[in-house]
C-alpha cells in the first residue's frame, strides 16, 4: 500500500482541512498510511481530533500568520514552535532567510487577483525565501518518505515533490486553475499585478526543473482533482483536471451539542460563521471580524435564533456578552448544523459555500477577501444566496452597508427559491461522487504512478 503525505497551504483556516480530511479518512479506511503537513494552529486541532499524524512539529515549515510579514515576524513564528531537536535544519533555514533580508512583500491589498499575486504578498518574490522553505519541505519529505504527495494549494510542497520526483496529486478549486482568470474574474486589472514567478523560476531552474509562466501552474499535478462541478465552478473546456464534486469534513460520529436541539424551533435559525476573526494583532486583508460586527448589530434585535461559530478561533472579548438570542461555540459539525438552519451567514470560504449547497441552505455572504468574493458571486449567480461586499477605512477596519445586509437577510430567508436553488445545486454537486470518486481516482493513479512533471 502506498504511503501518502497530504500538504496544505499553511494558513490558519479550516477550509483546506474540509477538503483534505475526507480524502485522508477514505484512504485510511482503504488501508493506506497517511500523514499531514499543515503547521497552523486551527488545522492542527482538526487533524489531531481526526487521529492523523501531523509532521510539522519536527521541521521549521512556516505557516501564514499575516503578522508583520517580514523577517522579524518569521523569526517569532520559528521561536514559537517546538523545534529544539532540529538545530541543523533551523540554522540552514535561518541562514537562507538572513541572506534574503530585507524580504520584499507585495503590498497588502484586498484585491488579490490570483494565486501568483497571493504568493507575492506572502514573501515568494524573494528567491532565498522560497528556497529556504523548499529546503525545509524537502527535509520533511525525505524523512517521511511518502510514495505520493497529495497537495492542497501549497506551491512550496509542489516544488519539493518535483525536486524529489515524487508523484504529485493536486486538489484545487477552479479559480486556482491556470486556465482561469483567477480570483477576480469579473473585471480587468487597472495596473500591473505583482508576481512571484521570477523568484520561483530561479529556484526551479536551480533544482534543474523547468520554469513556469505563473504560480498556478505549480498546483497542477500528475493527477489534478477539481472540487465542485462545471456548473458551480466553471473552467475552460478541455482544461486539465477531473471534477470530483464536494469535499466536506464531518466526523462519522459527529453530534451537535445538546443545546442546539433545545433552541426555540418556532423561530428562524441562522448560523453565523466568521472563520478566523483576526489573523494577527494588526488588521489584515483576510480578517473576518466584520461579520461579527454586522451580524450582532442586525440580528441581535431580530426575532430569530443565532448560532455563532469561529472554527476553533477565539471570539474577541469586546463582543461579549453576546445578545440573548445568540449561542456561541468555537466549533460544531458544519453539515449537521447547516441542515438544521434556515440561513447561513459567512465569510465566503469555499468550504462554507459548498456546505450550504450540499445541505440545501441558502446564504448571505460577507466576503472578506477576493477569493471569497469570487465564491460569493458564484453562489449568487446560482440563485442560492446574496452577498454584501465590505469596504475598509484608512485603518483597514472593514464595514458594510447595514441596511443592505438586513434587507438581503430578510429577502433570502423569506423567498423559497433561494433554498430550492441551493438544494438543486447540491444535488448536482453530489452526483459527481465526492470523496469516493476522489479516492478511486487516487488509487487508480497510485497503481500507475505516471510522473509528468
Amino acid at each position: 500500500m502506498p504511503r501518502f503525505l497530504l500538504t496544505t497551504l499553511p494558513s490558519n483556516d479550516l477550509g483546506l482541512l474540509a477538503r483534505s480530511l475526507p480524502i485522508a479518512r477514505e484512504l485510511s479506511a482503504r488501508g493506506h498510511e497517511i500523514a499531514f503537513c499543515s503547521p497552523a494552529k486551527a488545522p492542527g486541532v482538526l487533524i489531531a481530533e481526526a487521529g492523523f499524524q501531523n509532521l510539522t512539529s519536527r521541521h521549521p515549515v512556516y505557516h501564514i500568520n499575516f503578522d508583520d510579514l517580514g523577517f522579524s515576524g518569521i523569526i517569532r513564528l520559528l521561536k514559537s514552535k517546538p523545534l529544539k531537536d532540529e538545530y541543523g535544519n533551523i540554522l540552514n533555514f535561518l541562514f537562507q532567510l538572513i541572506r534574503s533580508v530585507p524580504i520584499r512583500f507585495a503590498p497588502s491589498t484586498p484585491d488579490v487577483w490570483n494565486m501568483d499575486h497571493a504568493a507575492a504578498m506572502l514573501g515568494m518574490m524573494n528567491t532565498n525565501f522560497v528556497k529556504s522553505h523548499c529546503h525545509a519541505m524537502l527535509n520533511l519529505m525525505e524523512e517521511f518518505e511518502p510514495d505520493i504527495v497529495i497537495d492542497f494549494l501549497n506551491p512550496i510542497a509542489c516544488i519539493a515533490a518535483r525536486v524529489l520526483k515524487k508523484p504529485l496529486i493536486s486538489v484545487i478549486q477552479a479559480d486556482g486553475h491556470p486556465a482561469n482568470k483567477g480570483f477576480i474574474w469579473w473585471k480587468e486589472p487597472t495596473k500591473k499585478i505583482p508576481t512571484a514567478t521570477p523568484a520561483i523560476n530561479r529556484v526551479l531552474t536551480g533544482y534543474g526543473l523547468k520554469p513556469i509562466r505563473k504560480t498556478e501552474e505549480l498546483c497542477l499535478g500528475d493527477l489534478t482533482l477539481i472540487v465542485g462541478s462545471p456548473e458551480t465552478d466553471p473552467i475552460p473546456q478541455g482544461s486539465q483536471g477531473h471534477f470530483i464534486g464536494p469535499l466536506l469534513w464531518q466526523k462519522s460520529n459527529a453530534e451537535l451539542p445538546s443545546w442546539v436541539e433545545d433552541i426555540d424551533k418556532g423561530k428562524p435559525l441562522i448560523w453565523v460563521y466568521s472563520g478566523n476573526p483576526r489573523y494577527a494583532p494588526k488588521r489584515t486583508v483576510a480578517d473576518s471580524e466584520v461579520i461579527l460586527h454586522a451580524s450582532i448589530d442586525v440580528l441581535g434585535t431580530e426575532d430569530v435564533q443565532v448560532v455563532l461559530t469561529t472554527g476553533h478561533h477565539t471570539l474577541p472579548e469586546e463582543y461579549l456578552p453576546l445578545p440573548k438570542n445568540f449561542h456561541f461555540a468555537g466549533y460544531v459539525p458544519g453539515l449537521a448544523l447547516a441542515e438544521k438552519c434556515d440561513l447561513m451567514i459567512h465569510h465566503g470560504g469555499y468550504g462554507s459555500c459548498q456546505t450550504g449547497l450540499v445541505s440545501g441552505t441558502p446564504a448571505v455572504i460577507i466576503p472578506t477577501m477576493s477569493e471569497r468574493e469570487s465564491n460569493a458571486r458564484r453562489i449568487a449567480s446560482l440563485g442560492a444566496g446574496e452577498f454584501v461586499v465590505p469596504t475598509a477605512d484608512k485603518s483597514g477596519r472593514k464595514k458594510i452597508a447595514v441596511e443592505e445586509f438586513k434587507a438581503k437577510i430578510n429577502r433570502v430567508i423569506t423567498t423559497p427559491p433561494y433554498a430550492e436553488n441551493a438544494r438543486r445545486c447540491g444535488e448536482i454537486l453530489k452526483s459527481y461522487g465526492g470523496v469516493e470518486l476522489a479516492a478511486g481516482l487516487i488509487e487508480d493513479f497510485a497503481r500507475d504512478k505516471t510522473i509528468r512533471h
